[in-house]
């Protein structure tokens, strides 16, 4: 279904992604996670081809990516929608039309500059809301809403694409606890309900082990742990975030906690 083949990002001397392989054979919920720099954002945007890969393949469903241009790429990109850490709504533009520019790489320009959409489009935008609980927002203006609520909004604008696959790039780091677990509950009745793949940048090993089907580690560029939450062990972890660290960009030290209490070995009575 996708596949990644030695896919390698450069920026001058410097290599962000360092020949990332790795195939998706059905839809999942996969979960990216290592230290900030470790070429998460980079891989994401590549998949998305919001930047292009230096080297290597992405293939999905048989059709090369990182070839595709013009209306191809823009194509790609509504198959493979993407959602940001910071948002990215129009504050002063009201929800309803936020979720509505997720058409925009299917509508006219002119359509697009006066706002004018079909009731059908309008209709579908209100229950994407509803599904995720901010219906009655629809109204109001994107900036009047928290943090949480935004998020929301942003993840029911890449709905509006109808995606095959929803990359989203920390999606939770700048929220609260509650709004964090909304929001992660969110993509993961997206991916159970609609057969949705879901590929996620995370920040703690807590919030993968809890909503991944699959996680992956990334350290200096490179993928250094692919597997199931159950093999994330206290080594695979160290591995990813370094030997002798703290684990502070990780997880807290309950995490650590729990990862050490799953991975003891099991002492009999005497």
């Amino acid at each position: 279904m996708l596949e990644l083949n030695a896919v390698t990002k450069r920026f001058g001397d410097k290599t962000a992604v360092d020949a990332a392989s790795f195939t998706v054979e059905r839809p999942m919920m996969i979960g990216i996670i290592g230290r900030s720099g470790a070429g998460k954002s980079t891989l994401l945007r590549m998949l998305n081809r919001l930047s292009d890969a230096s080297e290597g393949s992405i293939r999905f469903e048989g059709t090369e990516i990182t070839t595709l241009r013009g209306a191809a790429r823009r194509q790609w990109q509504s198959r493979c929608a993407m959602i940001f850490q910071q948002f990215n709504l129009v504050p002063r533009m009201d929800v309803v039309s936020n979720v509505l520019h997720g058409l925009l790489n299917r509508r006219s320009t002119l359509s697009t500059m006066f706002n004018l959409y079909p009731q059908d489009d309008i209709h579908r935008a209100i229950e994407i809301l509803d599904r995720l609980g901010i219906a009655e927002q629809a109204p109001k203006r994107a900036e009047a809403l928290s943090g949480g609520q935004q998020q929301r909004v942003a993840i029911a604008r890449a709905l509006m694409q109808d995606p095959a696959v929803i990359l989203a790039d920390e999606p939770i780091a700048s929220l609260d606890p509650m709004n964090a677990q909304i929001v992660m509950e969110a993509l993961r009745r997206i991916h159970e309900e609609d057969g949705r793949m879901v590929i996620a940048n995370l920040h703690t090993l807590d919030t993968a082990r809890r909503y991944c089907d699959r996680v992956i580690g990334m350290r200096d560029g490179r993928i250094v742990f692919d597997g199931t939450p159950e093999q994330l062990t206290t080594g695979a972890a160290r591995d990813i975030y370094g030997a002798g660290d703290d684990f502070s960009e990780a997880a807290t030290s309950t995490e650590i906690e729990t990862l050490d209490r799953a991975n003891a070995p099991v002492r009999m009575p005497a």
